[in-house]
């Protein structure tokens, strides 16, 4: 696509110290440590700004959405909201079952 600006490419991390160093060390720069209602504060933001395509989010976020908020967020694809278990941490959904869910990819194999 010579010619044309893509826009909404940035990515952006929500989320604990854990997370966010993560992604930083990988060369991720917008990372945000913020807990509780400052992370949900913080994604409504960054998808109204419109700057970026992917936000991923700590999956502690969703134990303080109602369910009309989650469910938003787990189905908009501008920008692309993907919730992160932190290591070590159970979660209600594998991340191999993530991505067969949202790319249709089996990663599990």
């Amino acid at each position: 696509m010579t010619g044309t600006k893509m826009e909404n490419e940035k990515i952006a991390v929500i989320g604990e110290r854990a997370l966010s160093v993560g992604f930083r060390l990988i060369g991720i720069e917008d990372t945000f440590e913020v807990t509780g209602e400052e992370s949900l504060k913080k994604l409504e933001a960054l998808e109204k700004s419109g700057n970026y395509s992917v936000i991923f989010v700590s999956e502690s976020i969703k134990s303080i959405m109602d369910t009309r908020t989650l469910n938003y967020y787990e189905g908009i694809l501008k920008p692309l909201v993907m919730f992160i278990p932190l290591p070590g941490v159970e979660t209600e959904e594998s991340l191999e079952k993530m991505a067969k869910r949202i790319l249709g990819v089996d990663i599990g194999r």
